[in-house]
């Protein structure tokens, strides 16, 4: 969580009945010195608010969380970065994740294009192992990547503080992701698309982004028609905030087996509940067993490694057909992200034709063998 990044103040973990008046006080100070574009009382005013931020409560962060969101753009790119993560820690403890995001979603944007521009440029400048930016001199790899023929110094600066800052645009984006508010107003704006378009790019580098991945592919409120051959029945069920398709493959089965609409056996009520709402406690391993093959209309696999986002879109649904089992399948039960609660209801079964209809223009699962090539 972004909020065990940023110590509690003088020792102490708890909020004094003194610490909101002083929190507002800070921000109020933070909000003048960069209206008044004093760079030492901006300094200061940070260093300040950081202190105070550690022990605050939920209300006082609630408070203070848009306010400093509205004050990123407005600071030099590395305090950006660091007052970034500090929102983070306000949406985790109740600030408006909404009034929170646009501007570090933005500050995300800017720096995933840095550090991709970083990446190309190290190519070009011999490889080797990238900078580490817990131990390396941003100036440094500055001074490589920069050449007036080809990069102009600001794309280097833009470089090389994208690279040195992304771990913290990404703890923040994070943070305020597990909110479906949140994603539903990017994915309309279409900046989930860019995102996951610049995460794509970047891959499997030195910034663990697979978190971020997995909450920007997040559907909510997305219906999910489902066709099962072996019985030639259909439903049209609704997704929220299932982040992974071993979470919709046990909710699946809760819901279908479970509620009488198909013959097996169904999940383990804790492997459910995990699914749903319940936090792993570490204690012991809760094992979910799989009851189908889930398959694209077109044969192909949908893998429970990836997310319901594979599921592709056939006239208007997302469509999922169920086959019998290739193989027999466990897992651990729970989510992928913990933070985010996951729902799988049925709105209506389908009627006989309609259900029949439809299985009729899907294809049948691909063999093993292919499925794996």
């Amino acid at each position: 969580m972004v909020s065990d990044r940023i110590p509690p103040h003088d020792g102490s973990p708890d909020p004094s009945d003194r610490q909101q008046p002083a929190l507002d006080r800070a921000t109020a100070e933070l909000e003048a010195a960069v209206a008044a574009g004093d760079d030492e009382r901006v300094a200061a005013a940070f260093q300040r608010l950081g202190g105070l931020l550690g022990p605050a409560g939920e209300a006082e962060s609630a408070a203070v969380g848009p306010r400093l969101a509205a004050l990123l753009p407005e600071l030099p790119p590395f305090p950006r970065a660091r007052l970034a993560m500090m929102v983070g820690a306000c949406v985790e403890r109740g600030a408006d994740p909404v009034a929170c995001a646009g501007q570090v979603l933005a500050g995300l944007r800017g720096a995933l294009s840095g550090a991709l521009l970083l990446v190309e440029r190290w190519a070009e400048t011999g490889g080797g192992d990238l900078p580490d930016p817990d131990e390396d001199d941003p100036a440094l790899a500055h001074a490589r990547i920069e050449d007036p023929d080809r990069l102009a110094e600001w794309h280097a600066h833009r470089a090389v503080i994208g690279w040195w800052t992304l771990h913290l645009w990404q703890m923040a984006s994070f943070a305020v992701c597990t909110h479906a508010a949140v994603r539903t107003a990017a994915r309309a704006d279409g900046v989930t698309d860019v995102l996951l378009e610049l995460i794509d790019r970047y891959g499997e580098g030195q910034h663990d982004l697979k978190g971020l991945n997995h909450l920007a592919k997040t559907l909510d409120d997305e219906p999910l028609l489902v066709l099962d051959r072996p019985s030639g029945t259909g439903y049209l069920l609704r997704m929220d905030g299932l982040t992974d398709n071993f979470q919709l493959h046990t909710l699946l089965a809760d819901v279908l087996i479970g509620g009488g609409h198909l013959p097996g056996s169904p999940p383990d009520p804790e492997a459910v509940a995990l699914s749903r709402t319940e936090e792993l406690d570490g204690r012991r391993r809760v094992t979910a067993y799989g009851s189908f093959n889930l398959v694209a209309p077109d044969g192909t696999w949908i893998w429970n490694e990836g997310t319901p986002s594979d599921i592709p879109v056939v006239d208007g649904f997302r469509t999922l057909v169920l086959e019998p089992q290739a193989y027999e399948r466990s897992w651990s039960a729970g989510r992928y992200i913990q933070q985010v609660p996951g729902d799988l209801r049925l709105e209506r079964v389908l009627a006989p034709a309609e259900a029949a209809d439809r299985l009729s223009r899907a294809a049948r699962a691909l063999p093993f063998e292919e499925a794996f090539r």
